[in-house]
């Protein structure tokens, strides 16, 4: 219902019809066209809205209908006055409109004044306005339409809202934004990626494109775009850098004849989200992507316990390795950082829990979270949960415990399975994978490291720098293949405590170790291979193309390669030696054992494929000009097997791959030859060296006259050719002959087309069947290339083999600190080794002595060749014999955390009690500076009770370095380097300075048993550069405190007295600075 004429507020004006005509010259007024009133749509007395304008209809009745006495007792102004518009450079739309009447269907405006009658309006020429007065032999006129239909439109319902877009198209984009509201909506039209509505000028902010907007339904809606090829360059901005889920809605096309305009079918195929990566080109080969899924216990009535159970499961997408584990609530955050992921999924229940512990340890590790009710979606079956292959596990020389169904979890596993599960399905919706079998990880297979232990070692990260430069990753990485380094990094964050397994990997370092040729040559052929486990999953996933496959193939022959270089090394090695140790074997060919021979796969492929597709990369563009109003053309479907032999044929699959693929190449061939002799045929016939038989989506099929003034005489004459086009340069005919021999030279290219998907798919299908040998020869090869690196480290940083023990022993003879060794030696310096002994009878050790002379290198060091060895890795040492250590604990290089209330104090404090609280006789734990950071006797305090509980309590291996001398004491001390009494199994180290008489000093780093109660600390201030004077006033501070350390010479008043005398004595001589004087 719209609004009736009388609820205007000025009446509608429309110039008579002897205004056009052509006896008499309209006046012009000088109000400008925008401030006049707009035309209502379908009033009283106006033709229905459905009816067109006909020139050829005589419109005096229209023009009545609209006559001053019958208009809503509205009356027409002067007929001599025509409201003119203010001239724009912009090009405009003219209609041809007869003297006789004017149009007045209310939906004339630019979107729909394609046709006044009933025809396709031709392109107008861009240019000024003709200055020709009217013709005066046809009555005619050019006149804007906007000059006489207003274009702008308010179309109101009852309720008072604005009327929405109403296409196909506008339809498509609010019904997906109501079903995605949580997601940037980016919707494929044409060759763009557009955004529409209120989205528009987020997306164009964020992206830094141009907004702009769209007419639709008579309203200007925003929108913003870009070509299709920068998707993946706005994807990364979106969704690693500001961390949005973005909807891709995609175009379908209808079937369509040939030649005919298309209609699409539009619908989201896919949410893109952090942890859902497929194979953008963005996504980094070196590091896994993980989704992490939690699954707490939820009864809101349960308040939650450090010990309650939660379970975890994690995938990376790109790859297909899936875990899933059970552990406590108190170990959320160590996981967090153990995992890494890039994503983690909570369940609904939790949004409103902000105190619960997993929400704040996610918030603590600052990680990208979402919430989502598993509920709505179908829950596992016992019967179909996963795949029927195999699944891979994380170390394939490990017997780890698997699933192939629900039966062989645990209730937790299966909530965070199914939570998991349940964000797949909303998100990848059309490339939901079936997941594969997961592996579960026990609490009791794997070193346990806690969150500040990863960060504070650098294992991973640097915290410099925040990348990998520093960390021990950075440091010992020898790996050649993507999936290695990935291998690698999971293997340092989450040790072995497995002595079986170990001594397998460390059997595998030492076989390739003791062969440098072997060695060398494997790692030639490993820089090879591609990373097939993301292949394979883009296969699953229903994407992957020709070029994924060439890879396959050839990575597939180099894994046939590398069995075959180790059997030759073996007969070779009896040969020349005469027998072999077969103990030395065992670890490489069991391993080797796990590949099958898939050679096959790679035969077949070779045999399928002819050409290796080009790797289409993202090219910049030409910036789209800013007077576009519309990013979204629709595009003109191509003739159906359009052969485009202009440019030659690229056939992907062999043609004597199948019988029927030969078959349709060589009559395809034929009719290619036909095709020839008939275009020189008319070439010769109708004396036209230009012609050529063209096809193309305007013309389809015809004749292309390229020079028509000079060979196009005799073609116009003959009644075999139809005319087309012409043009001052170019003209088209139509050939009955040439439009039958196209049509089927296109149908057998179809054909052929078809018949190269149904190979290809094959192919696929192929892969897909097998992807279980696939990713676990992958695996096999990723601990050949983790291993290979080690051997190749061992060989460049001179280390050696450690022993691994089932007990609490521990002795590492000059042991060094990998990463600071390397540094010193890129700066022309060698790193002092020192030696660390645990035992029953010397289970923690005080480690005191100066600033800067090497006590935290000495614990990092000796908890990082702890993670080393069992690892699988040699260790930097000349000997060494570790006991399996169960957890890993440190304190080390704390800093407050502003943010979250916490003072340095503060987080010192919270590392010391999660150690005390969860260190057993089988871990290591590495503490620094505890009780730093309050007043002398707190702090003396605090560090005694933390050794009291780590020595009776905890009893584990501990280096605890301090500043406080007293707390030797206060564990008494003896001349032997050892405690007394209750303490007799605490033992004492220290480092120490070197100084000269002339008053030089240097670091010695070597520690040695005793207790050093010097700090030194004015020598590091001294180094770093304080004044002298500052130097002097701290010099005859620290003397006179020495000298009364105890009785009541520190006093308040003592101390007062004592600090007037110095101030007395330092009165600085200089005239104060004034740093206006720099100005």
């Amino acid at each position: 219902m719209f609004k009736p004429a009388s609820a205007f507020a000025r009446p509608f004006l429309c110039p008579p019809a002897r205004l056009l005509s052509s006896s008499s010259t309209p006046l012009v007024t000088k109000k400008k066209f925008r401030d006049l009133p707009k035309l209502p749509a379908n009033l009283d007395g106006l033709r229905p809205a459905d009816t067109k304008y006909n020139p050829h209809v005589d419109t005096t009745i229209l023009l009545n209908a609209i006559a001053p006495e019958t208009h809503a007792g509205h009356t027409i102004p002067d007929a001599n006055i025509i409201p003119s518009e203010t001239p724009r450079r912009r090009r405009r739309k003219k209609a041809l409109l007869s003297t006789s009447g004017v149009p007045t269907d209310e939906t004339l405006t630019e979107n729909n004044i394609a046709s006044l009658d009933g025809s396709e309006a031709k392109p107008v020429r861009r240019g000024r306005k003709p200055k020709n007065p009217p013709d005066e032999a046809t009555g005619c006129a050019f006149v804007s339409v906007e000059e006489i239909c207003y274009s702008h439109i308010s179309v109101v319902d009852d309720a008072g809202t604005t009327r929405q877009p109403r296409t196909q198209l506008a339809s498509e984009i609010q019904a997906n934004l109501a079903k995605f509201p949580h997601c940037i909506l980016l919707t494929r039209v044409g060759q763009f990626y557009e955004s529409y509505f209120d989205q528009a000028p987020e997306v164009a902010r964020l992206l830094n494109i141009k907004l702009t907007t769209r007419k639709w339904g008579g309203e200007r809606v925003p929108m913003c775009g870009f070509p299709l090829m920068h998707l993946q360059k706005y994807l990364k901005v979106l969704v690693q850098q500001h961390t949005r889920f973005v909807a891709l809605c995609e175009e379908f096309p209808r079937p369509a004849a040939p030649g005919t305009k298309p209609f699409f079918d539009r619908r989201v195929t896919r949410v893109v989200t952090p942890g859902t990566l497929i194979d953008e080109p963005f996504l980094n080969q070196y590091e896994n992507n993980y989704l992490l899924a939690i699954s707490p216990r939820t009864d809101p009535d349960t308040v939650p316990q450090p010990s309650a159970p939660v379970g975890l499961a994690w995938i990376d997408v790109s790859t297909g390795e899936f875990f899933t584990k059970t552990t406590v609530l108190s170990n959320i955050q160590d996981e967090l950082v153990r995992i890494s992921p890039r994503e983690v999924v909570l369940p609904k229940i939790l949004e409103t829990e902000l105190a619960h512990p997993i929400s704040s340890a996610v918030h603590e590790e600052e990680c990208f979270f979402s919430f989502l009710d598993p509920d709505g979606f179908q829950p596992l079956s016992p019967s179909s949960d996963f795949s029927e292959e195999a699944p891979v596990h994380d170390d394939i020389t490990s017997d780890i415990k698997t699933v192939h169904n629900r039966t062989d979890l645990s209730l937790h596993e299966t909530a965070a399975i199914q939570l998991l599960s349940a964000f797949l399905h909303a998100n990848l919706i059309e490339h939901t994978p079936k997941l594969s079998s997961p592996s579960i990880e026990a609490i009791s297979g794997r070193m346990q490291i806690d969150s500040h232990t990863i960060k504070a070692l650098e294992i991973r990260e640097g915290m410099r720098e925040g990348g990998v430069t520093g960390s021990l990753l950075s440091v010992i990485k020898r790996t050649v293949t993507s999936g290695g380094t990935r291998l690698l990094a999971r293997w340092l964050c989450s040790p072995s405590i497995s002595i079986a397994e170990i001594n397998s990997r460390q059997s595998l370092v030492a076989f390739f170790h003791s062969r440098p040729h072997l060695r060398n040559d494997l790692v030639a052929s490993l820089r090879g291979i591609e990373d097939i486990s993301r292949i394979v999953q883009k296969f699953l996933l229903g994407r992957g193309n020709a070029y994924d496959l060439i890879l396959m193939k050839a990575s597939v022959a180099l894994w046939t390669s590398i069995k075959e270089r180790i059997s030759f090394e073996k007969v070779m090695e009896e040969k020349e030696v005469g027998e072999i140790m077969q103990e030395e074997w065992d670890s490489i060919e069991s391993l080797l054992s796990r590949m099958d021979d898939l050679q096959w796969l790679s035969n077949r492929i070779e045999t399928a494929l002819q050409i290796v597709p080009q790797d289409h990369e993202d090219s910049p563009l030409d910036e789209v000009s800013e007077e576009t109003e519309a990013l979204s053309i629709p595009d003109v479907e191509p003739l159906q097997g359009d052969p485009g032999w202009q440019n030659g044929f690229k056939w992907t699959i062999n043609p004597e791959f199948s019988t029927e693929l030969r078959d349709l190449h060589v009559k395809f061939q034929e009719l290619l030859t036909s095709r020839e002799q008939l275009e020189d045929r008319l070439r010769r016939t109708y004396s036209a060296p230009s012609l050529t038989l063209r096809s193309s989506t305007i013309h389809g099929l015809h004749v292309h006259i390229s020079k028509p003034k000079r060979d196009a005489a005799k073609i116009k004459t003959s009644k075999s050719f139809a005319s087309i086009s012409q043009s001052l340069s170019t003209s088209s005919f139509f050939h009955q002959e040439w439009a039958q021999l196209g049509q089927e030279i296109m149908q057998t290219s179809a054909a052929i087309s078809a018949a190269e998907r149904e190979v290809f798919e094959t192919l696929r299908s192929e892969v897909v069947t097998h992807e279980g040998l696939l990713r676990r020869n992958a695996r096999v090869v990723d601990e050949i290339d983790v291993t290979l690196g080690f051997a190749q480290l061992a060989a460049d940083m001179n280390l050696v083999r450690p022993t691994l023990t089932d007990d609490n022993s521990f002795n590492v003879v000059n042991g060094r600190h990998p990463a600071v060794e390397l540094g010193l030696l890129n700066a022309g310096r060698v790193y002092t080794p020192n030696t660390v002994s645990f035992s029953p009878h010397s289970r923690l050790h005080i480690v005191t002595g100066p600033n800067m002379a090497g006590k935290s290198t000495l614990l990092r060091q000796t908890a990082l060749i702890t993670i080393l060895a069992q690892t699988g890795s040699f260790v930097p040492a000349d000997s060494a014999v570790v006991g399996i250590v169960d957890k890993l604990f440190s304190r080390i290089g704390a800093k407050d955390d502003l943010f979250r209330d916490r003072s340095t104090f503060m987080v010192e404090m919270l590392e010391a009690a999660d150690i005390l609280q969860r260190a057993t006789a089988r871990s290591l734990v590495i503490m620094d500076e505890v009780g730093r950071g309050t007043t002398v006797k707190d702090g003396l305090a605090i560090a005694f009770a933390v050794v009291h509980h780590l020595y009776f309590k905890n009893q584990s291996r501990t280096l605890f370095a301090t500043h406080f001398h007293e707390l030797t004491d206060l564990l008494g001390y003896s001349d032997d380097h050892k405690g007394s009494g209750a303490f007799e199994d605490v033992a004492f180290f220290c480092t120490d300075v070197d100084e000269t008489d002339d008053g030089h000093f240097a670091y010695s780093y070597h520690l040695r048993p005793g207790v050093n109660r010097d700090s030194h600390g004015l020598k590091v201030a001294q180094l770093a550069g304080l004044p002298p004077s500052a130097i002097i006033v701290a010099q005859n501070a620290l003397s006179w405190l020495k000298q009364n350390k105890t009785g009541a010479n520190l006093d308040s008043a003592s101390l007062k007295s004592f600090g007037q005398s110095l101030a007395s004595q330092t009165q600085p001589t200089d005239t104060p600075h004034n740093v206006k004087d720099d100005l």
